[in-house]
């Protein structure tokens, strides 16, 4: 094994891998440990208890953070007419239809959300093997596909997060910076897990949550008491 260097040593000090932390005590930890000279994002993951090879146990949602992301989201939308001008009013950073999905298909993906109107998905879902890797691909059930185009680009850029979980069981996302306040990450925190909790598919059984932890970009994951995240965990 090869040995840890000061940098993640010094990180390391004082966190006892066996312990659940309180989420005041765990942020308090995370922003104490940040020495980058950057401004972290600060991470939740959640080991849940479900086999997302089944069907009846997948779990995928959206989730609106409170306090925002703290990212400068770039938004593509795929609409025409009317729809395409109140997308470009409402802030999207690109418009358009097959024009768009030519630049997709040339590999220019220099956006971080694509949204689409109803009427568009003829033509996104050929774009399928291209967005979906990246976890790009439209989805009415996260809100991604809309008439409502002014309200999803102000969710995506006012700091919604997108969540799906993987094949071991885990769901992640960015819940703000380092740079927040503690309040603020802990509301984003507690908003991000209930959203995990209310999408609990029909076929998990057993123990949903089993394991949260909270860590920054480049710094320790720190475990959390699921008490002190959910109340009661289930």
């Amino acid at each position: 094994m090869s040995k840890l260097s000061k940098r993640v040593q010094s990180m390391r000090e004082g966190i006892d891998a066996r312990a659940a932390y309180s989420v005041e005590d765990a942020i308090a930890l995370i922003k104490e440990r940040s020495k980058v000279k950057f401004d972290e994002t600060v991470e939740v993951a959640m080991n849940l208890g479900v086999d997302p090879r089944h069907a009846d146990q997948m779990v995928r949602g959206v989730c609106s953070l409170p306090n925002g992301s703290g990212r400068s989201v770039r938004v593509a939308v795929f609409a025409k007419g009317d729809k395409a001008q109140e997308a470009q009013a409402a802030g999207a950073d690109v418009v358009g239809a097959d024009d768009l999905a030519e630049r997709i298909q040339a590999g220019q993906i220099d956006f971080d959300r694509v949204i689409a109107t109803p009427d568009m998905m003829p033509l996104v879902g050929r774009l399928g093997k291209v967005l979906g890797p990246r976890g790009l691909m439209p989805n009415p059930k996260v809100g991604t596909v809309t008439p409502d185009v002014t309200r999803a680009i102000k969710d995506a850029k006012g700091g919604a997060v997108e969540f799906r979980v993987e094949k071991a069981g885990i769901v992640h996302g960015g819940i703000g910076k380092v740079s927040f306040t503690a309040d603020q990450l802990a509301e984003n925190l507690r908003a991000f897990v209930d959203a995990v909790v209310k999408a609990k598919p029909t076929g998990a059984k057993g123990t949903y949550v089993k394991k949260i932890s909270l860590s920054s970009t480049m710094g320790p994951g720190v475990k959390l008491d699921l008490a002190s995240v959910m109340g009661t965990p289930v």
